[in-house]
């Protein structure tokens, strides 16, 4: 059975019922859960910088896009570590053991480096049904996973593709 089971999750998806089927899964095999959100470019909420040109008529300007990416990047991240606080509490009352990190970077690839790095058994994460040039453009995380992993995968269907064809 699974004793450690890494959870992707992103707070501007609806991955409610991937949780519900890690915790189930946990529940099963007195599994310890870690919950993961990536920050990605890639991600819906990811604050875009705004850069003035280098010779702007004025100089302030640079450094108040600066300042202002950079609140944009805390609220960013606060918002997510949130997220990720109340899935592991209401994981908690489930009675499920948990843990929870953000990181920074390629989705794909940190998922994989945490697996490893954590001694994960198993690796759950969401499908959102890319195909065609959206894939070629947003890539694939679990694609990527699916093949980099150093352990097994579940990819579970997004919710909104469930009982289509493609």
């Amino acid at each position: 059975m699974f004793k450690r089971i890494i959870v992707a999750v992103s707070p501007n998806a609806s991955d409610e019922h991937i949780v519900n089927e890690a915790v189930s899964m946990a529940q099963l095999s007195n599994a310890t859960l870690m919950l993961l959100h990536v920050l990605s470019p890639l991600e819906e909420g990811y604050p875009t910088p705004i850069y003035p040109g280098p010779d702007s008529v004025y100089p302030g300007l640079h450094q108040e896009a600066i300042r202002a990416y950079a609140e944009q990047w805390d609220i960013y991240q606060r918002n997510s570590l949130e997220y990720l606080k109340k899935l592991a509490n209401g994981i908690l009352t489930a009675g499920v053991s948990v843990e929870f990190t953000q990181n920074a970077g390629d989705p794909g690839r940190v998922v994989c480096e945490l697996a490893k790095n954590w001694n994960a058994d198993l690796i759950i994460i969401g499908r959102r049904g890319y195909t065609g040039i959206k894939e070629l453009f947003l890539g694939s995380v679990s694609n990527y996973v699916l093949h980099h992993a150093p352990c097994s995968v579940l990819t579970i269907q997004g919710e909104g593709l469930k009982g289509e064809d493609g």
